[in-house]
């Protein structure tokens, strides 16, 4: 009598229609069973019978249902996928493909078959990347993919990179060079200064140099810095094929082992590039540093030609001011070039000491691979005298360009900090009273402030207290209009030393030529520009990270790792261990709370202080210094997984 009945009908549809409804995120687990997060403080349990209609990453609305006593939410309907464009790794079973997406929280295979327009032919263990076409809450039975295309085979010793640039959709390949490309358009006049003993120092093996520096000291003991950059917008027009394609890369994407440019290696290692005995056109800029190390305002842009006469690489350079090794300069002249720079950089390193922010000297790691692309080993690099003399005089150089556009357009590129925004102002004054520290949210607010903050903290050279203090801080920027540099301590600060490898020092490139030429058409650079900037900054910085990741798990999975013991610095805390970064080698890995201490209610992992307490004693916290054992290589994640060596 039920049975087709409408107006039970009507009450089901009424019911269904008042029945509570979540939006949230579905975070899988190991176990089958899953949570729809609503926000960090609020989640939902899902059963596994309906995880089974989702994925790890879906935004979902669901039905919040009450069973066995408990909140339970039902998938009702996809808001967003997590897959849509994704990599994967294929499987080839009974004439049948599948690919698992390359994703940590992901462990089922997705039926799939090539789209129509993609010509590979996929075995297992290729790489591709693929569209995800059908989801189960949409009403479809399986999910299934569409192969677009192959990323590499399963042979190639370039997986990670190839992989992981897919995966952020960054080029692989080196931009086309066309004929035209290599005719200088910019016909500019250009003093004649292939006289001058401009040098460059840089790694021994760069080939796309950006500048070159000559040096004088007049008789009242003040430098005069030349300091000539790479003009590659004397071939590159606004707006032109290559322009587009440079807009569009941002940068030239250093990876572990070699790089991808931004502009045709022709221009960026030929060129345009500062190589030595070459007569290269050049933006150049004329400072005068005073001997008390202050910059003198007058400052002055021109168009060159110089012709570098020597190239000289940072190891080298240092060991000859620090007295060790073989190598000398080659004539006089280079050596005169290398004492006066040596001279400037101390001289304006005291006074940024004195006067703006100096931070630590930083270790750099880097991977060494076979002739076949194998990584073997991870070698440290530390930063010696002679990268100080480079840093310094373009730091020079990028605070005269700041205040060159500045003063004759009020618009540029500059790179900007903003130190602490109000709430986390608040945070740090209130957080540094622990240590008697006193300063006012005025106070540290202030660029005048926040130096006197970081040299205070210089001084104390606390690890932990710079690491919490570096948490508050605001992430650097780019702006149009001139604004502080609160990190490097500058009231404004554009970077155009970089043409080669940066875009944003492309456009500072024109700007400048503009002011030197007297244009009065001047166009201001756009918010779009800066934006997809800043992306492409940020995408090609992770590609960066996941690539050494995955390096540091195939070099680990050496048998001479497994159950090593290494001292580590910990780096942060999580709900559910702590990460560490190996001192010798560079590598992050993980402690699981298992391995810190086996009564899991007597821990607790404090995230906002990084802090870890055992039974209500701290025993540890970032920055402390711990000896681990490598446990476990995980390649599927990229993960090392360590416990503490007793």
């Amino acid at each position: 009598m039920f049975q087709n009945n409408p107006l039970l009908a009507q009450l089901k549809k009424n019911l269904h229609a008042k029945t509570p409804r979540v939006e949230g995120i579905v975070k899988s687990t190991e176990r089958g069973f899953g949570f729809l997060e609503v926000d960090p403080q609020k989640s939902y349990f899902i059963p596994p019978k309906n995880m089974k209609n989702v994925m790890h990453g879906d935004k979902i609305s669901a039905l919040l249902k009450i069973e066995k006593d408990r909140e339970i939410v039902e998938p009702e309907r996809l808001i967003e996928p997590f897959l849509n464009r994704f990599v994967g790794k294929i499987e080839k079973k009974d004439k049948k493909l599948f690919i698992l997406p390359d994703y940590p929280f992901l462990k089922d295979l997705i039926i799939c078959r090539p789209h129509k327009n993609c010509v590979d032919v996929f075995q297992t263990g290729d790489w591709a990347v693929a569209k995800l076409i059908q989801h189960k809450l949409n009403g479809n039975h399986i999910f299934y993919a569409e192969l677009i295309k192959e990323i590499a085979k399963s042979n190639s010793p370039f997986i990670p990179w190839w992989v992981t640039l897919s995966r952020h959709n960054l080029e692989r390949k080196a931009p086309i060079i066309e004929k035209n490309d290599l005719v200088l358009k910019d016909n500019s006049n250009r003093r004649d200064l292939t006289h001058l003993n401009f040098i460059t120092i840089d790694n021994f093996n760069t080939k796309d140099i950006d500048d070159a520096l000559f040096i004088e000291e007049d008789n009242d003991g003040h430098f005069c810095l030349t300091v000539a950059i790479a003009d590659p917008t004397a071939y590159i027009k606004s707006g032109s094929r290559l322009d587009v394609i440079a807009s569009q890369r941002g940068f030239t994407n250093y990876l572990p082992g070699f790089n991808i440019p931004m502009l045709p290696r022709n221009l960026s290692e030929d060129m345009c590039s500062l190589n030595p005995n070459e007569r290269r056109p050049v933006l150049a800029c004329c400072i005068k540093i005073l001997k008390n190390g202050n910059i003198c305002n007058k400052i002055n842009f021109f168009l060159a030609w110089i012709k570098s006469k020597s190239k000289l690489c940072y190891e080298h350079v240092s060991d000859w001011i620090e007295k060790t090794g073989s190598w000398k300069p080659e004539t006089k002249s280079i050596e005169n070039q290398i004492l006066l720079l040596h001279r400037l950089c101390l001289l304006r390193i005291k006074w940024r000491t004195l006067n703006a922010v100096l931070f630590k000297d930083s270790i750099e790691y880097r991977f060494q691979f076979s002739d076949t692309g194998i990584v073997e080993d991870v070698i440290i690099e530390k930063r010696r005298i002679a990268h100080k003399i480079i840093e310094e005089a373009m730091i020079i150089a990028n605070i005269s360009a700041a205040n060159f556009l500045s003063k004759n357009l009020g618009f540029g590129i500059y790179n900007t900090h903003a130190g602490f925004d109000s709430i986390n102002a608040e945070n740090v004054v209130s957080f540094l009273k622990n240590y008697n520290l006193k300063f006012t949210v005025k106070e540290i607010t202030s660029l005048k402030g926040f130096c006197n903050l970081r040299r205070v903290l210089n001084i104390l050279s606390n690890n932990y207290i710079n690491s919490r203090i570096r948490r508050y801080q605001s992430f650097g920027d780019f702006s149009i209009t001139p604004s502080p540099h609160f990190a490097l301590g500058f009231s404004e600060y554009a970077t155009w030393t970089s043409p080669i490898r940066k875009y944003s020092d492309m456009i500072n490139h024109r700007l400048l030529k503009s002011i030197i030429n007297n244009d009065k058409n001047v166009t201001k650079p756009s918010e779009d520009i800066k934006l997809r900037i800043n992306e492409q900054k940020r995408r090609n910085r992770i590609a960066e990270r996941d690539i050494s990741d995955w390096l540091y798990v195939l070099l680990f999975q050496k048998k001479e790792f497994k159950n090593k013991k290494f001292k580590a610095e910990i780096i942060d805390v999580s709900r559910s261990g702590i990460r560490a970064k190996l001192l010798e080698n560079g590598a992050n890995i993980f402690v699981p709370a298992l391995f810190l201490h086996p009564i899991r209610e007597e821990l607790i992992f404090n995230q906002e202080t990084g802090t870890v307490f055992i039974k209500g004693v701290l025993h540890y916290k970032i920055s402390d210094l711990i000896k681990v054992i490598l446990l476990e290589i995980r390649l599927q994640t990229r993960s090392i997984i360590a416990r503490l060596d007793p």
